[in-house]
């Protein structure tokens, strides 16, 4: 896969939460919640400041991100589900 997004976009793919939670309760699929963590996978070139000038991303590839609970946009790419969302729509970075 070739994928590059662009200008302050980043390509996500989600991480998926563990079934067992501490305590040993077992989610069931149907009650889990979309993970809010994710490893970027693609970063885009960086924003265009109102004066041309570019503006480099603090985010790389294969960095482990927390991103908000309704960000970004789902896309399907070569049967795999990822998440196309902006820098500024990142919280933190894991490290």
């Amino acid at each position: 896969m070739k994928i590059r997004p662009l200008h302050d976009r980043l390509l996500v793919e989600r991480l998926e939460e563990k079934e067992v939670k501490k305590g040993g309760i077992i989610i069931p699929d149907t009650a889990k919640e979309k993970p809010q963590e994710g490893k970027v996978i693609a970063v885009g070139n960086g924003k265009v400041t109102e004066d041309g000038k570019r503006v480099a991303l603090d985010i790389k590839s294969g960095d482990r991100i927390l991103f908000g609970k309704y960000s970004g946009n789902e896309v399907k790419i070569d049967g795999d589900d990822y998440l196309i969302l902006r820098e500024e729509d990142v919280l933190a970075i894991l490290e």
